[in-house]
């Protein structure tokens, strides 16, 4: 089903998966948002950047398909300012120019794929759901992140540093002797790490450890550097 583009440019995360067509050739636009629909995709078609800064919302946008050569603002122009607001938000770009040149400069300004008119329904097709999933995914990984940060915006500055140490490897014993308490003490505070982030297993601790490392590692880093495994 094709629909008009919302309002308000920007956000983060993926409420839909609406794909947003911008070419200013009625015929091609058309032609792509037929193909789209027929693979059973939500579309939203636009005539020019600008119309699509304009009326689009990017937390409605699973990808975006765009000309390289638009009037006003061009392709590699679009793929820029996407950039510059949502990362994550894959970029195919299209062109009717035999040349390889535009692919080359899309694809190093961060597009996702290049397709060359006329475009193949079947290519057309899976570059949009290979797109859809990426968008998909990397949702899903800044979602996770976001949580496992509120978790552990919970725990104290003593929980973190027995969650850095047990996350790292270290066993009770020495993590104990890296803080200088009884061992006692850090299976109290294990036991409070594993309840604050919500972990029923170490591996389920570790993984939250590990996204927390990707956003922040100097404060996820292990306290004291790193561990050196004791002998068996």
């Amino acid at each position: 089903m094709r629909r008009s583009g919302l309002a308000a440019f920007g956000g983060v995360g993926v409420t839909g998966a609406t794909v947003h067509i911008v070419d200013d050739d009625g015929q091609v636009r058309d032609a792509l948002a037929a193909m789209a629909e027929h693979a059973g995709f939500l579309v939203c078609a636009h005539a020019t950047a600008e119309a699509f800064l304009a009326k689009a919302a990017l937390n409605d946008a699973g990808c975006v398909v765009a000309d390289v050569n638009l009037p006003g603002l061009d392709g590699l122009g679009l793929l820029e300012r996407i950039g510059r607001c949502d990362t994550d938000l894959p970029v195919i770009v299209i062109s009717g120019e035999g040349r390889v040149a535009p692919a080359v400069a899309a694809l190093k300004a961060g597009a996702v794929d290049f397709l060359q008119k006329p475009v193949d329904r079947a290519a057309f097709t899976r570059c949009l759901a290979d797109a859809l999933a990426r968008r998909r995914r990397l949702a899903e990984q800044r979602q996770a992140v976001a949580l496992a940060q509120r978790r552990a915006d919970r725990l104290s500055e003593r929980e973190r540093d027995v969650m850095r140490l047990i996350t790292a490897g270290a066993s009770n014993q020495e993590a104990a002797s890296r803080l200088g308490i009884s061992v006692r003490t850090v299976e109290n505070h294990r036991a409070r790490v594993m309840q604050k982030m919500n972990a029923t297993t170490l591996a389920d601790l570790i993984r939250q450890a590990l996204r927390l490392e990707d956003v922040a590692p100097t404060r996820w880093a292990p306290a004291g550097g790193e561990l050196t495994p004791s002998p068996r």
